[in-house]
Formats: C-alpha cells, sequence, structure tokens
C-alpha cells in the first residue's frame, strides 16, 4: 500500500519495537518486581523471573524442590500476577532449575 505522505518517525520506532519485541525487554524489570511481590520474601530469594512470552511468565528456581512448592501455589500466583501485570495477560507459569544470579 502507499502512502501519500511520509510516516512519523515516532511511528516507525513504535512499530519496529513492537515487531522486535524490544518493549517486552522493558517490561522485564517490572515482571521481576512483580514476581517478587506474588511470589513473597521466601520464594522470591530462590527464585529469578526472566520473561514473559505468550501469556506464560518464565522463573527461573534455584533448586527442585522449590519448583515443587511453587507449583503447589501455582493457582494463587497465576491469580497474583495477572492483577499485578493486566497487560501481560499472564496465564501460566514456566519453571526451570537454573542459576538465579
Amino acid at each position: 500500500m502507499a502512502r501519500d505522505q511520509p510516516q512519523k518517525i515516532g511511528d516507525i520506532l513504535s512499530e519496529l519495537m513492537a515487531r522486535r519485541g524490544y518493549a517486552r525487554v522493558q517490561s522485564g524489570g517490572s515482571c521481576g518486581d512483580a514476581w517478587r511481590e506474588a511470589a513473597g520474601r521466601e520464594v522470591a530469594q530462590f527464585t529469578r523471573a526472566t520473561q514473559v512470552r505468550r501469556g506464560v511468565l518464565e522463573v527461573l528456581v534455584s533448586n527442585s524442590m522449590m519448583v515443587q512448592e511453587i507449583g503447589f501455589q501455582k493457582a494463587a500466583l497465576i491469580q497474583r500476577l495477572a492483577e499485578l501485570l493486566p497487560d501481560e495477560k499472564i496465564r501460566d507459569l514456566k519453571l526451570r532449575v537454573g542459576p538465579i544470579t
């Protein structure tokens, strides 16, 4: 589709950021903050939220015992995250054992 008028640079940059997922990278900090609040201090010290993809928050967990503990709390955590991050539309958690540094 040909355009009669030049496009504004702000519109071009916004479209590029959305296509490349840069806006999601910027929201990573807010996801981490929301995860720490939802999980609580005891769980948060053994975990780190990494990213949201298609409504799934990926969380690194320090050990398999914590994965099991979070599994018991999963429904409540998802509900709390949905309240804290309504724009992310979090519907599930993906838990992986890994370094949380």
